[in-house]
């Protein structure tokens, strides 16, 4: 599975006619016409797989910030935060900065509660606040991953039923608007 992600990375920067025939360890792509083919499909089986990390990190940590800039969310420079603290949760590269999105439009209404500054996540329903940004993002990943031994039975199932714990109790449709959000970081073209 990590090497189809790789290899789906690798064709976004490259605009060459590419026919997949096999994952076997042999044969990862057939050239059609261009020789370049063949550079990539090296690169591919000899590239260093924590620069090839750290390249997909940055990627993702672009979307996000680009998302967040366009659409002037104050959020905007914390893409590489979120991807390191969703990864190492165990989450999808962009589902907290999804709700983030969903619950203060990336930070433009974050929590208003003068006891809960630098809450853009709507964390504890707007009663707790975090000294910093950063520090709001490591709790909401570290609960959403269900690492936290207090709220971890809260957020123990998939992550459509962690999103329902976070919120979905309260608005119906909270799972789907955060999906719906991080389809479009995904597909978002910086």
């Amino acid at each position: 599975m990590q090497r189809n992600k790789i290899i789906q990375y690798l064709r976004s920067f490259v605009l060459l006619p590419v026919v997949v025939t096999s994952f076997s360890a042999g044969a990862l792509v057939t050239e059609t016409a261009a020789p370049a083919v063949s550079q990539v499909k090296h690169y591919i089986e000899t590239a260093n797989p924590a620069a090839i990390k750290k390249a997909l990190q940055e990627e993702q940590a672009k979307k996000i910030d680009a998302y967040f800039r366009d659409r002037g969310m104050p959020l905007a420079g914390y893409g590489m935060k979120l991807v390191l603290e969703a990864e190492k949760n165990g989450l999808d590269w962009h589902v907290v900065a999804a709700v983030g999105v969903r619950e203060s439009t990336g930070g433009k209404f974050a929590c208003k509660n003068p006891k809960a500054p630098n809450n853009p996540f709507g964390w504890h329903s707007c009663t707790a606040g975090f000294a910093s940004i950063d520090e709001a993002i490591e709790t909401v990943a570290r609960n959403l991953g269900g690492n936290n031994p207090n709220t971890a039975h809260h957020y123990d199932g998939d992550l459509r039923e962690r999103l329902e714990s976070y919120n979905g109790r309260v608005v119906a449709s909270y799972a789907d608007d955060v999906f719906d959000i991080m389809k479009k970081m995904e597909q978002y073209k910086i």
